[in-house]
């Protein structure tokens, strides 16, 4: 484990198992499953002709969260996966006290997001549990695309260099929060100022009310095309465990 930052944190995982594990497109996501408390490894299911079977007995089952395969290493079979530390909770107490040869489970990585590489201008958002994927798709974008990219963290000891290995034109803005609890306040102002390009894309990933706030804002007051627009909640306020195919795309105009 490597601390990034004081709420940001580096583990990565290796084994035999990731043989021919590949990360085809910026943004996917993986499933992380993690051990429970006293457990060495996690309980996993076992797959059968009527789907996924969990063993006999009393072992708690694990917790299950999503994340961003930050990077993989093919020829050492190691996979980077980044974790936002927030106190409570089981990925952020597993993360926090990580050592080598501490085990979880990984599945994927999924996902339906295809950049394409002729959009020449990006205007990109997220809140700290976006940055890693945020990383993923500023080092996918060619160089002949240009990226404004708005970040939403505590405060400046979350800010983390993410320009430098983007081969795009890329400027990042970080925004911090003006109270603990104005989840997506700042991202909501960003985008009302925002000068996005004719034939441009717009990614917006953070919690799923301010996601779709700013996904209403640009399809009802800005008119763009929802076709332009990739916005996904990441997590939603008071949910424990936010599905991760959560596009938005059911907050319509009048809803």
């Amino acid at each position: 484990m490597s601390r990034i930052a004081p709420r940001l944190v580096s583990v990565w995982v290796g084994g035999d198992a990731l043989d021919g594990f590949q990360i085809e497109a910026p943004t996917s996501h993986i499933k992380v499953y993690l051990p429970a408390p006293g457990q060495h490894a996690p309980v996993l299911p076992v797959d059968t002709p009527d789907g996924p079977a969990w063993p006999e007995g009393d072992a708690p089952r694990p917790a299950v969260r999503t994340y961003t395969p930050r990077r993989f290493d093919a020829a050492s079979r190691t996979l980077e996966v980044q974790f936002v530390l927030h106190g409570a909770g089981p990925a952020s107490e597993w993360a926090e006290g990580v050592g080598v040869g501490d085990r979880l489970a990984v599945a994927g990585p999924g996902g339906r997001f295809a950049m394409d590489p002729a959009v020449e201008s990006w205007w990109i958002a997220g809140d700290q549990s976006a940055i890693p994927a945020v990383g993923t798709l500023l080092e996918a974008l060619p160089d002949s695309a240009a990226a404004e990219v708005h970040l939403e963290v505590t405060d400046a000891d979350d800010e983390i260099e993410l320009a430098a290995a983007a081969p795009a034109k890329t400027t990042v803005t970080w925004h911090h929060r003006r109270t603990p609890d104005a989840w997506g306040a700042e991202l909501a102002d960003a985008a009302r100022r925002a000068a996005i390009a004719d034939g441009g894309t717009v990614w917006v990933a953070c919690e799923a009310a301010a996601m779709r706030g700013i996904r209403r804002y640009f399809v009802t007051e800005r008119r763009l095309p929802a076709s332009s627009l990739v916005t996904r909640g990441y997590w939603r306020l008071g949910e424990a465990n936010h599905p991760d195919h959560d596009y938005g795309e059911d907050d319509l105009p009048g809803r």
